[in-house]
């Protein structure tokens, strides 16, 4: 499936209809399941008071930069991303905002090393999209503070469907694997978990994939997505939040936080 078509659709609406980015950022957290792990593993090392450096690698939609600036009042936030659009559509909202603790930076993550460094870098579903991801890593813990954290969210070896997503370079990754990598270049790895269990294929299917499938191929699809929502999301809900608390065994996404 090509997601970026789907993706650039929703930044269009976004750009033309300003005041629907916090409804958009919203559905985002109701949907995406990969967003709670990430926000939970945050919360959990980074107290709100915490005046936490952070760096959004690969930061998309701007998502993650819009969640630590409203929560966390004494943030410095980096926003770095290879595409232009996404990112200056959200770097216009941060300046009318008035978050002078904002900046961003149009960069190839493989090259770019940013001057300062961070309490916070997080790469969520880029690694998987970059061939050199081992030089990617080592540009992350260059500029890693002492007992900062990384934390990556990608597709494991055990989701057959990233190997026909037409923007991965790979499949995803095993345990083995970004262990691996983490450590070679002098992370620690802190916690491992996989998400998207056996209840997480579940609302993956029924909230994203048949859905989403249907809006990449017809764009009146998308205009029936809230009714379509509005009957199945509940059922989604319900397993979501058992993917959530329940230890997966395996899964095909995974959640590293590195130090």
């Amino acid at each position: 499936m090509q997601y970026d078509k789907l993706k650039n659709r929703f930044a269009e609406v976004i750009e033309k209809l300003p005041y629907l980015r916090i409804i958009f950022y919203r559905i985002l957290d109701m949907i995406l399941l990969r967003q709670w792990y990430v926000k939970a593993a945050i919360r959990k090392y980074f107290p709100i008071r915490f005046p936490v450096h952070f760096y959004d690698a690969g930061a998309g939609f701007g998502q993650y930069s819009y969640f630590i600036l409203k929560n966390w009042k004494k943030a410095n936030v980096l926003a770095v991303d290879l595409k232009t659009d996404y990112m200056d559509s959200f770097s216009n909202y941060a300046q009318q905002k008035g978050w002078q603790n904002f900046s961003c930076q149009q960069a190839d993550l493989v090259d770019y090393v940013p001057e300062k460094k961070f309490d916070l870098i997080i790469a969520i579903d880029i690694l998987e999209h970059i061939e050199d991801d081992l030089q990617v890593l080592q540009n992350f813990h260059k500029v890693l503070n002492k007992k900062g954290k990384l934390i990556i969210s990608s597709p494991s070896n055990f989701d057959e469907s990233a190997k026909f997503t037409e923007e991965h370079v790979r499949p995803g990754y095993s345990k083995e694997e970004i262990i691996s990598k983490l450590e070679n270049v002098g992370f620690k790895i802190v916690s491992f978990e996989y998400s998207y269990g056996k209840f997480g294929q579940i609302y993956w299917k029924l909230c994203l994939k048949f859905p989403l499938s249907l809006a990449s191929r017809n764009k009146l699809f998308v205009l029936l997505l809230p009714f379509y929502y509005l009957i199945f999301y509940p059922l989604s809900f319900i397993f979501m939040v058992l993917d959530f608390y329940w230890k997966n065994r395996i899964g095909t996404g995974i959640v590293v936080v590195a130090e």
